[in-house]
């Protein structure tokens, strides 16, 4: 009799216990929907949007999402500090330019990519062959970003001087245009970039970032977004993970699906995905350690005002919290 009274009384508990979880979790998707919380999410041309939905990681969010489009990472770091979005995301070393200049942001979560994939390009014409050549020459990249930091530590490598090249500031469409009309020397790019230039302009790879540059893309919040939406963004986190794991097992179909979603050509998208490999990160110890490795390196090379700890720029609660529901 006892032991029959043990085992109801455990299985009392057991059923209590599952209940009192079932009302927790009904509770917060209640209180998500009864709140109508709203996401400001910026993108760029066939970017998150386009993965969410390729993945059919967009369907039944328990939170709206009001997506807008950018040219490029910049402006929406620019909205970000604004108070205009809520998330978005960016190269590692854009996030940390704008995050020094004391922008409320946190990155949340990210993204690697083969460093091989961003490479500095000549025309095919080019007489310059390696990055020896570079000497003397006007080199082209986004200012802050990957582009600037590809260019000076390709020049280090190289045991050229910074100041023996020149630094044009461009963005990516001015760059290529740039480029195909000889008013440049090189560009520092990455993809979809490097393969239209190199597949359709029939430009060459020069020198990559390989042993050189983190290659992370972050997932970037604002202050106000983690304190005041954080298990809307955290759910957006898990399926932007989801959806990245998705799109290495379907290559094919994500181009596909981009090409007709962007009008880029499917070939270079498909050239792209296949070289970069993107893959979800978890910000841990190991990430911190390398992005404050390139960080330094931006702070010598002038391209960061300032030295900066990068333990304090990200939140690794949501890559945590985001690992463990997988």
């Amino acid at each position: 009799m006892s032991i029959n009274f043990l085992d109801h009384s455990i299985t009392r508990r057991l059923a209590t216990s599952l209940l009192a979880a079932a009302i927790t979790l009904s509770t917060a998707a209640a209180s998500l929907a009864a709140d109508a919380v709203v996401l400001r999410v910026g993108d760029q041309k066939g970017g998150n949007r386009s993965l969410l939905e390729i993945s059919g990681y967009a369907k039944d969010l328990p939170y709206k999402i009001e997506w807008s489009e950018f040219p490029a990472a910049a402006p929406i770091l620019e909205a970000l500090n604004a108070g205009a979005l809520d998330v978005g995301y960016t190269g590692d070393l854009s996030f940390l330019s704008v995050y020094a200049a004391g922008a409320p942001i946190k990155a949340i979560g990210g993204t690697r990519s083969d460093a091989k994939t961003q490479a500095i390009l000549v025309r095919q014409d080019s007489p310059i062959k390696s990055a020896a050549d570079l000497k003397g020459k006007r080199l082209a990249g986004t200012r802050g970003g990957w582009g600037q930091f590809l260019i000076d530590a390709t020049l280090e490598k190289a045991q050229i001087k910074l100041e023996d090249a020149t630094f044009a500031p461009l963005g990516p469409v001015d760059a290529k245009i740039a480029l195909v009309a000889g008013s440049i020397d090189a560009w520092a790019v990455w993809e979809p970039y490097v393969s239209f230039a190199t597949l359709k302009d029939k430009a060459r790879v020069i020198a990559d970032g390989e042993g050189l540059t983190p290659t992370i893309t972050f997932i970037v919040a604002s202050d106000n977004a983690i304190a005041t939406k954080r298990a809307a963004v955290q759910d957006l986190v898990r399926r932007l993970n989801n959806a990245r794991l998705w799109s290495l097992d379907h290559l094919g179909e994500y181009a596909k699906s981009t090409a007709e979603l962007t009008r880029l050509p499917e070939d270079v998208l498909l050239s792209a995905y296949t070289a970069q490999r993107t893959s979800p990160i978890p910000i841990d110890e190991n990430v911190v350690k390398e992005v404050q490795e390139a960080s330094d390196r931006s702070t010598r090379y002038g391209i960061l005002p300032k030295k900066l700890d990068v333990r304090q720029a990200v939140d690794r609660s949501f890559t945590a919290a985001a690992a463990g529901s997988n």
